[in-house]
């Protein structure tokens, strides 16, 4: 079935309509125009899904093709709309890594949001990488101090930073950006991929600028590999994240873990939670990473605009 079908990778989606990038006739990538096929019945189709495509792949002015396979997906950012909503959606597909984006100061970095991303990432498969924005208005080591147990990497950015310490860490990678109004992301993402020309707006006092950039893009690093600019939000929802997915994507943790009973949510009201007697059998470094992802199982039970 579909045995004509044409791969192609989602670059943007708008209103229904994909925009998907398909290898031309002479080789060189064409952007085509695409809508969801009826057969493909409520599976969605986001950026960064691989997808097989038929009709008119020529990406000409008024064609129209149309997506009849979604490729099974390696990994997935999915979020639900708060922590009481069943429904879960797949944000961006095949990325390989979560740039979150903070700064330093103006705004203070919101702690329960950065928790999430975290959980987001790591439930989802996703490599996680901080991009601490601001570093030239106040320090970043507090921010560090408070994810040493986790040992996420971070790039620490400023306007005159030069870009080379991030690209190194993108280049050759898909990679998604996330982070809440007024951290400077589209800023950065403008810096990154001047044509990207990522809308930019007025932050108020309070560090709650206006949503400027509506939806997610897949964009071209000029020296190699792709990243992923999503709108800016206040809250992700974690209702389809469990504790042991948390625990599980640690793999010292996980296997300690095994020992656990039977719906532990492992944190520390969990008397006969066997994470306790692996940190106390351990070196010092043991608690502090336990004490770290005891933050972020406590960041899924938590709702509200911070978060």
């Amino acid at each position: 079935m579909h045995a004509d079908a044409v791969p192609g990778l989602v670059v943007a989606v708008d209103r229904g309509r994909m925009t998907v990038r398909v290898e031309g006739d002479d080789g060189a990538p064409v952007e085509v125009t695409a809508m969801r096929a009826r057969e493909l019945g409520r599976h969605g189709v986001v950026v960064g899904d691989r997808v097989r495509l038929v009709g008119d792949t020529t990406g000409r002015p008024d064609t129209l093709a149309r997506i009849v396979v979604i490729e099974d997906r390696a990994t997935s950012l999915r979020r639900t709309a708060d922590d009481t909503d069943p429904t879960e959606r797949v944000v961006v597909a095949n990325a390989e890594q979560l740039v979150v984006v903070t700064s330093v100061t103006d705004p203070d970095p919101a702690l329960g949001f950065l928790d999430r991303c975290l959980v987001a990432a790591y439930a989802g498969g996703l490599e996680p990488l901080f991009c601490l924005t601001k570093t030239d208005l106040a320090s970043a080591q507090p921010l560090l101090d408070r994810y040493a147990g986790l040992e996420v990497d971070a790039v620490p950015m400023s306007r005159e930073t030069p870009l080379d310490p991030l690209l190194d860490r993108l280049t050759g990678r898909t990679s998604v950006f996330v982070g809440q109004s007024g951290v400077g992301k589209s800023t950065l993402v403008n810096r990154l991929v001047p044509e990207a020309d990522r809308a930019i707006g007025d932050v108020s006092k309070v560090g709650k600028g206006r949503h400027t950039s509506s939806s997610a893009v897949l964009f071209d690093l000029p020296g190699g590999g792709t990243i992923v600019d999503t709108p800016g939000i206040r809250s992700l929802g974690l209702a389809h994240v469990t504790a042991d997915d948390v625990v599980g994507a640690f793999d010292d943790l996980a296997e300690a873990a095994v020992d656990c009973p039977p719906g532990c949510g492992h944190s520390a009201d969990d008397p006969d939670c066997a994470l306790d007697a692996w940190a106390t059998a351990g070196p010092p470094a043991r608690a502090e990473r336990l004490a770290s992802v005891r933050r972020l199982l406590d960041a899924v039970g938590q709702v509200g605009p911070g978060y």
